[in-house]
């Protein structure tokens, strides 16, 4: 499965998504993009899952008709997120298109 990561999400978390290919919207060139052309692109280039820590996302913009799924980490801090890479691995795994799912951070 293709997971782009917005700006924010923790880098580090890529590991923990193998087999699934990560890439980041900075590596892509998309590091300027707003919110609605970075969807944009992602449904574009094929894109199943985006994950991202802006937590406004779902009300900014249509994501039910999105062909992807979205998954919002409720922080940015990597060791707090560190504590649930198992949740965050199976929140997008399970993420519907169009939906989106949360993943609180540990302590």
């Amino acid at each position: 499965m293709r997971i782009l990561f917005d700006h924010g999400t923790p880098v580090p978390l890529r590991r923990h998504l193998h087999p699934h290919s990560v890439d980041t919207a900075f590596e892509r060139g998309w590091a300027a993009l707003s919110n609605g052309d970075l969807l944009a692109a992602a449904v574009r280039e094929g894109y199943a899952v985006l994950l991202t820590t802006d937590q406004n996302l779902r009300y900014q913009q249509h994501l039910p008709a999105l062909p992807l799924g979205v998954v919002v980490l409720l922080s940015t801090s990597w060791p707090r997120l560190r504590a649930v890479t198992g949740a965050v691995r199976s929140a997008v795994e399970s993420v519907s298109k169009g939906a989106v799912v949360e993943v609180a951070a540990g302590d």
